[in-house]
């Protein structure tokens, strides 16, 4: 099964500021278990939510709008995506991250294998992913 661990924005995680070399390094040690484990699919940090642009949906026509934006309130400055056998192995793995502030979200993530296999860009997703090397659809 595929988890996402969501790094929720805050003060500390949106300041104008690179992490420094003990809060990288910190992170880094655990990014290495996660690695090690087998577990790890991907995991960024993310630029300020100051820097975003947001793309809109409810007009006619798509409206897209440039940041900066002072609202962090339900925003997310990083994210995990790892494989694991258990929703408790996901939550595991988040409690260790190395926080001393802030909230980390875990979701689990929509595996193609939920939608209806006749469906045909359901096939063509489970062909890509097959021609792509990708063999993790849970």
């Amino acid at each position: 099964m595929k988890y996402m661990l969501m790094l929720k924005a805050d003060e500390s995680n949106q300041a104008a500021r690179m992490p420094t070399d003990e809060e990288l390094n910190e992170m880094g040690r655990f990014n290495e278990e996660v690695i090690a484990a087998g577990a790890m699919l991907a995991g960024e940090g993310l630029h300020p939510a100051s820097t975003r642009s947001v793309v809109n949906f409810d007009g006619d026509e798509p409206v897209i709008t440039d940041g900066p934006f002072a609202e962090t309130k339900e925003l997310i400055a990083g994210f995990w995506i790892l494989e694991v056998a258990s929703k408790e192995e996901a939550l595991e793995w988040a409690r260790r991250i190395p926080l001393s502030s802030g909230s980390v979200e875990v979701r689990r993530v929509v595996g193609v294998e939920e939608f209806d296999p006749n469906n045909e860009y359901v096939k063509k997703e489970k062909e890509w992913r097959e021609e792509h090397g990708e063999s993790r659809t849970a």
